[in-house]
């Protein structure tokens, strides 16, 4: 193998790229992936060898019900092509392995975001010229600082994302050793991405009906820079889409002892991917929040993308509304004792009639509490659907949570709201949702300086906007520990209420003598003791 030469191991530029590639965890996976891949003649990979450990196929033939784009399977018959001639350099004999080090270094070495995105875009561009396409995309030069420059169209946008979901997905199954049974890699509706680009990046006056437009229809050109700035605050995740396929199918064709040939196929109607469809927090949404996140949290919305079979689809969600029942009292009861990350859907529509569905979410980073303020040290708020939007913390107030049940026993002369609030001021909520779960009030972001500023919904307006709720999701996000804890929470719940319940009536034999009688009869006539010492 050539990393096993004396001279090459002295070679100050091999040690360089040797430590770089050893610093990712993937030095070891990458001299096995080497051993199988290259010829023991030549000690380097063949061009065709290693672009096969790219190439990604549709396995079953796309119904036009799918809505995928007829682009899509060609631009995916040219992606390995693509990736080996921008970041393997060859020789006559192929790809030694120096040069195999140092293109994975180039596309999953540690690097700033926006380099990622530049290579991204690369390979987006390249792809479409292999496959004969146009695209408006160019490149000032082909370094790790270079500019993207041009335009897309939403469809290419929309050609985009499809592929680096397929990627993702694709990593994601070879990580977990699924690539025998070639799993649903069904293609999700992604058109609230697109129309997000859109809001963000169109340069001229486009009036769009957000809820019946059909993106990959739409001639409006999208800057390439503002589409590179948008992708960086909006889906700063999105690159690592292309990082971790690189990554997997390097690393996994060391460990796995069969062909690599992972493909797409089209949805099946028992899919997970189809019965999950029936929540709020439906794949693609799910994606587009996972693509906001750089934490923890993003491991277990993953799991939400991709669940592994239709048992373990809900196993994150602590709250529905429509299984559960609507109101406070029983969303408290599935979601109290539960102290980690939770993510909060609210489906509503206009009170005035309009029945056009908007959903919005909020993201807490602690378990709800019963309290009279409000409290929380992070969070963001989400406008999903039809457009897809993040508000982050601004950092100025922390105003991210306020959640209040209704005081049991206890007189209030100033009663505090009762209900589910997100970001503003008391009785100021930039969100606030009532007890009944039955109208949800939205304002504009100017009373809001926890949250960053931006419209939850389409023509939002300054006025505060009052809606009625149709669905309620919250899905708890911090793994197995708090789920734990809120089970042995619940546990001993019940164990006090059946305590409570379980009165001794021997207590109550003689009530002549209990002690209950003898302040009644204190209350009823004060003097009664007086009179009975005289």
């Amino acid at each position: 193998m050539g990393q096993s030469s004396s001279t090459e191991q002295l070679s100050p530029e091999l040690r360089e790229v040797r430590a770089l590639a050893a610093s990712t965890g993937a030095l070891p996976a990458l001299e096995k992936a080497f051993s199988l891949l290259s010829d023991p003649n030549t000690n380097s990979i063949p061009l065709n060898s290693l672009q096969k450990c790219f190439d990604l196929t549709f396995e079953n033939q796309i119904s036009e019900q799918t809505g995928v784009q007829k682009e899509l399977p060609v631009l995916l018959s040219h992606l390995g092509s693509a990736i080996v001639d921008l970041f393997f350099l060859a020789d006559e004999n192929g790809v030694s392995w120096i040069e195999f080090l140092r293109g994975y270094v180039k596309c999953c070495g540690r690097t700033v975001a926006s380099t990622s995105f530049n290579n991204l875009f690369r390979v987006f561009s390249t792809t479409f010229s292999k496959a004969g396409l146009p695209v408006k995309l160019q490149f000032e030069s082909y370094e790790d600082d270079c500019k993207t420059s041009g335009s897309l169209l939403p469809g290419d946008v929309l050609l985009l994302l499809r592929i680096c979901w397929i990627l993702l997905s694709d990593s994601r199954k070879l990580k977990l050793n699924l690539h025998k049974s070639r799993g649903d890699c069904s293609l999700p509706d992604m058109s609230h991405l697109v129309l997000s680009a859109i809001e963000s990046c169109s340069e001229g006056g486009h009036e769009l009906d957000y809820w019946d437009c059909i993106v990959s229809d739409l001639d409006i050109q999208l800057p390439a820079a503002k589409i590179h700035l948008w992708a960086l605050k909006t889906v700063p995740n999105l690159a690592d889409c292309f990082v971790q396929f690189v990554h997997a199918r390097l690393c996994c064709s060391g460990t796995h002892e069969e062909k690599l040939e992972p493909s797409c196929s089209s949805a099946h109607e028992n899919s997970p991917t189809a019965i999950f469809n029936t929540n709020l927090l439906i794949s693609s949404r799910a994606w587009a929040i996972s693509l906001s996140q750089r934490s923890p949290i993003y491991e277990e919305i993953m799991k939400i993308c991709f669940p592994s079979n239709a048992d373990d689809i809900n196993e994150n969600l602590l709250y529905r509304s429509s299984l559960h029942g609507k109101g406070l009292n029983r969303f408290w009861s599935n979601v109290e004792g539960y102290k980690g990350p939770l993510l909060m859907l609210i489906a509503a529509h206009e009170a005035d009639g309009n029945t056009r569905k908007w959903i919005i979410g909020a993201l807490t980073h602690q378990g709800f509490e019963n309290r009279e303020m409000f409290y929380g040290t992070s969070g963001s708020l989400y406008a999903i659907s039809p457009v897809f939007h993040v508000f982050s913390s601004s950092g100025k107030e922390k105003s991210f949570v306020y959640s209040h049940v209704h005081p049991t026993g206890r007189y209030e002369a100033h009663p505090k709201p009762v209900g589910i609030a997100f970001g503003g001021s008391m009785g100021n909520e930039r969100i606030f949702m009532d007890e009944d779960f039955a109208r949800v009030t939205v304002r504009h972001h100017a009373v809001d300086k926890t949250y960053q500023h931006g419209s939850l919904f389409p023509n939002q307006g300054f006025l505060p906007l009052e809606a009625s709720v149709l669905e309620v999701e919250v899905w708890g996000l911090g793994g197995k520990t708090p789920k734990e804890v809120q089970a042995s929470y619940k546990k001993r719940e019940e164990i006090f209420s059946q305590q409570r319940r379980n009165v001794d009536l021997k207590t109550f034999g003689n009530w002549e003598d209990s002690p209950e009688k003898m302040m009644m009869d204190m209350m009823s006539d004060p003097n009664a003791v007086r009179r009975e010492d005289r």
